[in-house]
């Protein structure tokens, strides 16, 4: 059983999640709740928990001042956040898990699952990877968490030359030459990425735009990035490539 304490400043919420985690989550025992930072620091030294579903904006302080207050995280977190687009792009940049309000319980049982299997070490280097996404003002300084068959990993996002669709993963190639098999699909990178200078430009190639060496108009046309990495672009792609290196120039 997963020992969990659910902290929300909202007595609604708290009792909503109760009921959802005793209704689907049938591996979940809720052996706290928490109204704050304040409780819930007293909530978790208490108990000891497993898990957490933890709301982020609280009246007394947000979910990171709890988490900062204690030291080290031997717990599972499970964020609980309105809509905020920047919030949300930290979480997915992170690779950790969040639930929208109101809380989706075929969401919910995913995400619990997911904090179940994951161990404890790669849990603490995700939370540390988003504790400096939302502190971060340079985008380009900004890291990306890839998980693989074996591993997590830890990429500055301009160290990225490409990304290539592979069926369900996806082959990222990386400035020193070596290359990652990460298991999520293409579009999830496209999402994430599209404000750092990756343009897709085939239906299998998302590219770091920094790292664009030429563009061949043979064979339909592709573009040579760093490394002799020849990468084809879609018909429907070029004209917006070509307008996009055409602000370059003036730029």
């Amino acid at each position: 059983m997963l020992r969990t304490v659910i902290i929300d400043d909202e007595a609604h919420m708290r009792q909503t999640l109760e009921n959802l985690v005793h209704q689907y989550c049938p591996n979940i025992e809720v052996v706290a709740k928490a109204d704050g930072v304040e409780s819930g620091e007293l909530a978790i030294r208490r108990t000891h928990p497993d898990l957490i579903l933890l709301d982020i904006r609280m009246e007394d302080g947000t979910g990171f001042d709890l988490l900062r207050r204690l030291d080290p995280i031997d717990f599972k977190v499970i964020f609980i956040t309105a809509f905020d687009e920047f919030a949300i792009r930290a979480f997915r940049f992170s690779a950790l898990d969040y639930l929208l309000k109101p809380v989706d319980p075929d969401e919910l049982i995913d995400a619990v699952r997911k904090a179940d299997a994951t161990f404890q070490g790669d849990f603490n280097t995700q939370l540390d990877a988003l504790s400096e996404h939302l502190k971060l003002q340079d985008k380009t300084a900004r890291k990306l968490i890839v998980k693989t068959s074996d591993f997590i990993h830890l990429l500055c996002i301009q160290d990225i030359l490409f990304c290539e669709s592979d069926g369900s993963y996806t082959n990222i190639y990386l400035a020193d030459g070596s290359r990652i098999t990460a298991s999520a699909i293409l579009r999830d990178y496209e999402d994430m990425l599209a404000d750092y200078g990756f343009f897709r430009v085939h239906k299998s190639y998302l590219i770091n735009v920094r790292y664009i060496q030429k563009f061949e108009r043979a064979d339909g046309g592709y573009v040579i990035i760093k490394g002799d990495h020849k990468v084809p672009v879609a018909s429907r792609k070029k004209e917006l490539l070509l307008e996009m290196f055409e602000r370059l120039a003036h730029i």
